[in-house]
């Protein structure tokens, strides 16, 4: 197996795109931790953008007070894009469900990469996007984005001094 890395994304215009037509979003691997990112997402995500969001993760009841559900299947309608919090040797398994289910992309989180997901994906016509963080991203295009990624509310051009 090669880690070579041959795939390339979406650019940021088209990412901007993806964004754009997304109404739903399933979080595939949702967490119950707030340390995780996986959580972090799907706060920013209900509080600071206009999607639907799911949670599934087969061990999980609820988070965030809302349902988590066990699988894509089970979701009330079929997501605009699934976000697959899951590691590598998951991601295709991740993809053919989305693909089977009809959703429109698969978004791997940050540091998330296989070309094989991407390749089922793309080649049942599907937008793919990996080692990018949909927060990051949404925020980036939306006016939100500090280095750090928060939004600290300063507009200045010089490093501000904390006394």
């Amino acid at each position: 197996m090669s880690t070579e890395r041959t795939w390339v994304g979406p650019s940021a215009p088209e990412r901007l795109n993806i964004l754009r037509n997304t109404e739903s979003i399933a979080i595939v691997g949702m967490s119950n931790k707030p340390a995780r990112a996986s959580y972090f997402v799907a706060t920013y995500l209900m509080s600071s953008s206009p999607y639907r969001v799911y949670f599934v993760n087969p061990v999980l009841d609820e988070v965030l007070g809302q349902k988590v559900y066990p699988s894509l299947a089970d979701l009330p309608e079929v997501p605009d894009m699934v976000d697959a919090f899951r590691k590598d040797a998951d991601l295709p398994g991740v993809a053919q469900e989305a693909v089977d289910l009809g959703a429109k992309t698969v978004w791997m989180q940050l540091g998330s990469w296989s070309e094989e997901a991407a390749a089922i994906a793309e080649n049942a016509g599907l937008n793919a996007v990996m080692d990018r963080c949909v927060k990051i991203e949404h925020a980036r295009f939306h006016g939100g984005l500090h280095l750090a990624g928060f939004n600290t509310g300063v507009i200045s051009s010089k490093r501000q001094v904390v006394a």
